[in-house]
C-alpha cells in the first residue's frame, strides 16, 4: 500500500446454501468475484447497508434477524488500484434445509454473474478477491459458535 492508499467502507454477506457451497458475484467490467456486499452511503448502518445491497444486486429480502455479525476485515480492493476495503462482514443465515435449487440469485444492478463455489476450493476455476479469499478459508474451517 501507498501512502495514497484510499479506504473504501463497506459491508459483506457471507452467504451460504445448505449444501455448503457459498455464494460469489463478479461485477460488469471486472474479473474477480467476490461476496454481495458494496460501500456504506454517509449516515447508513452496516446493517442496513447489507440488506440494502442483498435487495439491489441479487434480490434476496434479507430479515435482519437472520444475520449475524461476524466483524471487520481489511483487504487490498480487487477492482481500484490504491484502495483498500474496511468491511463489516455478515452471515446471511438462509433456510437451512435450503438445497441448491431453492435459493434464487437474481443478479441485479451492475453485476455480471454469479457462482456457487466450495469454499476449501473456490480459486480453482474463477479468480476470488483478496477478502473473499479470506471470508471462503473461514467457511471451509469454521469455528466454533
Amino acid at each position: 500500500m501507498t501512502d495514497r492508499t484510499t479506504t473504501l467502507h463497506i459491508v459483506a454477506a457471507v452467504i451460504v446454501r445448505g449444501d455448503g457451497r457459498a455464494l460469489l458475484v463478479r461485477k460488469r467490467g471486472t474479473t474477480s468475484f467476490m461476496q454481495v456486499g458494496g460501500k456504506i452511503e454517509p449516515g447508513e448502518e452496516p446493517l442496513a447497508a447489507l440488506v440494502r445491497e442483498c435487495a439491489e444486486e441479487i434480490g434476496l429480502d434479507v430479515d435482519p434477524a437472520s444475520v449475524r455479525a461476524l466483524g471487520r476485515r481489511t483487504a487490498v480492493a480487487a477492482n481500484e488500484p490504491d484502495h483498500v476495503v474496511d468491511a463489516h462482514v455478515f452471515e446471511v443465515d438462509l433456510d437451512a434445509g435450503a438445497g441448491p435449487d431453492d435459493v434464487d440469485v437474481q443478479v441485479r444492478a451492475e453485476l455480471a454473474e454469479h457462482v456457487w463455489v466450495d469454499p476449501a476450493d473456490p480459486v480453482a476455476s474463477h479468480p476470488i478477491a483478496p477478502l473473499s479469499v479470506d471470508l471462503l478459508r473461514e467457511v471451509a474451517q469454521p469455528s466454533p459458535r
